[in-house]
């Protein structure tokens, strides 16, 4: 069965946040075969520049970097209106301190936590799950979009419509433009978030 290819619109980054190339080319490797870009950054300073030139569907983030950690990072994340609803799934290696990590972890907004070494399975199959969401919530943006657009041509052509009844004499016609009034105070009422 073939993946259908998707446009340069459709395709949900993911970006790749670690200091040791080692794992950067292991998480290329296991997330290659999902067809969509790998940015990688090797640090917590990079991760947050790249995070504001493009929209990821995903940050795989390492804890333990110099400098800024990835603790440091996630919370910068979450704390930019432009960035905040990136999901973070945090990789961090077997000696940590599992549970106080994986709380801090949470604590800082990560959609998930991992040890390294991890199931390449398990990591592609929850990195698939955040790139769907990814897509249906543009898919959402674009209907949301194309439906505003449609309503404000509707207000418009009502808005046209109701002027052109105010200039004639006839009360059947003053009476129409009533409902037309009312009908575009319904549109305006339904168009509020």
């Amino acid at each position: 069965m073939t993946t259908p290819m998707l446009t340069s619109d459709q395709q949900a980054s993911i970006l790749l946040v670690d200091d040791m190339e080692d794992n950067l080319v292991a998480l290329e490797a296991v997330l290659g075969s999902l067809n969509e870009p790998l940015v990688r950054a090797r640090s917590g300073e990079e991760a947050m520049k790249a995070l504001l030139r493009r929209r990821f569907a995903v940050v795989l983030l390492d804890i333990r970097m110099p400098g800024m950690d990835g603790f440091e990072t996630a919370t910068n994340i979450k704390r930019l209106d432009q960035t905040k609803d990136v999901p973070i799934i945090f990789l961090t290696g077997t000696d940590s301190d599992d549970a106080g990590f994986a709380f801090r972890g949470y604590a800082t907004g990560a959609a998930d936590y991992l040890t390294k070494p991890f199931d390449p399975w398990v990591l592609r199959a929850k990195v698939t799950v955040f790139l769907d969401l990814h897509r249906k919530s543009q898919q959402l943006e674009r209907l949301l979009a194309r439906e505003k657009q449609q309503f404000d041509a509707v207000t418009a052509r009502l808005a046209s419509i109701e002027h052109q009844l105010a200039q004639a004499p006839d009360p059947d016609v003053r009476e129409l433009r009533h409902h037309l009034t009312r009908m575009e105070a319904t549109l305006r009422t339904m168009r509020r978030p």
